[in-house]
């Protein structure tokens, strides 16, 4: 097994190699083509120019140093490391992007795959030059089209394949491939690390793919995609069902005001953060205006809009629950993205690209009473992941750690807390701390940013729970302004919340522990 492998791993340097970075130009790989193969020298790596979304990754630029999200690597203080660049083609239509980064010297003996965010479509330069950094060997893929968008699917099922789940096994498959062949031994350790549609993508791996990752890192993982973004186009029409039923933006401090006034000091600190929104009891009517509509209060239609917000979206026949709620109190001041004047487009691309395969498709002739059970049957779990039973990944060791943001207003907290518990049903409760662990991080928005404490090492998390065999019973995160930390809180495992001890800073983790809710 590989419990002990991060104490025992040697430092490897490029004078081990089985072969010079140059010579893998010739390495035979199937259904693959080797386009690149350089010596990268330190500091002197440019992300190719006309590369959609080079700049944005899956991993959300923290890699494997669980830094800040959002800012640009500073690619200027990389290593050296070996570039190779392959286009995969296990179909007739398929055309992966692969790129495979290995440091020259102190790799540290794993390998970590980095997932994408959005529709995918671009190599996750960012999340792979924090891998490097870190010392790991590291790969990253297209998933075999350009572009933020759904368009490539359009008459092309086998892409579509590729971007719902085939591109990762194979950037895994054949990511690993090379490290073995440039370093001449194996990854001791294989690790994915992803957000959003890389959650998504790593949470996949584990159900599909048992055998390819030993750790995989998933946060705000875009499961369910079929229902959620027929969700989030339901409701986006109702709260733009008539002209005033709309939340206008600045409204929206005065609804996140009344949420922290109703249920920030349930953890014993008013700190701007809702520790467990699951608790939070809060009903907009508190807002509604009593006479002119202002700013700080809701009319009668919005104060529905906003309930709307909270709660399980519904089919409108059956009345089962089609999503466990897209919003949790605390996320208001996200609402925007979500609640605008029509649908993200990420809602809105399944639909016509591969729902009703009409690119002019408009969302105002959405039917949520059909089109919802279309897009289930159209997506064919091809990007839905519904199969809660991991058991074949758990059986042979791996580890999954899960993590979303409480506010996260654009993929439902609830995705993660759902599937966690449905895993937890189907394998048994003994899988928590053992095989699975999430962690909820209060205040945090879609992978990154709010008022929570949303700088953590969840690489650094993930070695410790490997080495030892027992997830960490707390994360240290940190919130972060102008570069300072001014915050740290423990990010407890799911049933528990971090409560203040009732002495010391409330500004210092070390003064929090984690109970029972």
């Amino acid at each position: 097994m590989i419990a002990s492998v991060f104490e025992a791993q040697p430092v490897l340097t490029a004078g081990a190699a089985a072969a010079s970075c140059e010579s893998l130009a010739s390495l035979a790989l199937p259904n693959a083509t080797i386009t690149k193969a350089e010596t990268v020298a330190p500091g002197a790596f440019t992300p190719p120019a006309a590369a959609p979304g080079a700049g944005r990754g899956g991993a959300q630029g923290r890699g494997a140093a669980g830094g800040r999200g959002g800012a640009t690597p500073v690619y200027a203080t990389l290593p050296s490391f070996c570039r190779i660049a392959a286009t995969l083609k296990p179909s007739s239509d398929s055309e992966i992007k692969v790129e495979v980064w290995l440091p020259s010297s102190g790799w540290n003996g794993k390998f970590q795959a980095v997932g994408n965010g959005g529709w995918a479509g671009s190599i996750s330069y960012p999340a792979m030059a924090a891998a490097v950094a870190a010392g790991y060997a590291t790969a990253s893929t297209d998933t075999g089209h350009a572009g933020n968008s759904a368009a490539f699917a359009l008459g092309h099922p086998e892409k579509l394949v590729d971007m719902g789940y085939r591109a990762i096994h194979e950037t895994a498959v054949h990511g690993k491939a090379v490290v073995g062949a440039f370093y001449g031994s194996p990854a001791a350790v294989s690790m994915f690390n992803g957000c959003s549609t890389g959650g998504r993508q790593g949470v996949t791996e584990a159900a599909r793919y048992p055998a390819d990752f030993d750790g995989i890192i998933a946060g705000a993982s875009a499961i369910y995609n079929a229902r959620l973004s027929g969700s989030r186009i339901a409701i986006n029409q109702f709260v733009n069902r008539t002209g005033g039923s709309a939340i206008a933006p600045e409204k929206l401090p005065a609804v996140h005001a009344a949420v922290l006034n109703a249920c920030d000091a349930t953890d014993g600190v008013k700190d701007g953060v809702i520790e467990n929104p699951e608790a939070c009891r809060f009903d907009p009517k508190v807002l509604e205006c009593k006479g002119v509509d202002a700013p700080s209060c809701l009319t009668s239609e919005q104060v529905e809009t906003a309930r709307a917000l909270y709660a399980p979206v519904k089919h409108p026949t059956t009345g089962a629950h089609v999503l466990h709620s897209l919003l949790q109190p605390g996320s208001e001041l996200g609402w925007a993205t979500l609640a605008g004047s029509e649908p993200l487009g990420n809602a809105q691309e399944p639909f016509k690209y591969i729902v009703f395969k009409d690119p002019g498709w408009d969302w105002r002739r959405f039917n949520a009473a059909t089109d919802i059970d279309l897009a289930v049957k159209a997506d064919n779990n091809v990007m839905s992941l519904t199969d809660p039973n991991l058991k074949p990944y758990f059986d042979r060791g791996g580890k999954l750690l899960m993590y979303h943001g409480w506010s996260d207003p654009q993929v439902t907290a609830m995705n993660s807390v759902t599937y966690f518990t449905d895993v937890l049903k189907t394998t048994g409760k003994a899988a928590q701390g053992k095989s699975i662990q999430l962690y909820m991080v209060p205040g945090m928005l879609h992978c990154q940013g709010g008022p929570g404490t949303d700088v953590f090492d969840k690489v650094a998390a993930m070695e410790r729970w490997i080495s030892t065999g027992r997830a960490p019973d707390h994360i240290i995160a940190s919130h972060v302004t102008s570069g300072v930390v001014d915050r740290t809180r423990p990010l407890c495992p799911y049933g528990q919340v971090a409560k203040w001890k009732g002495t010391g800073s409330t500004e210092e983790a070390a003064n929090f522990s984690c109970v029972a809710r």
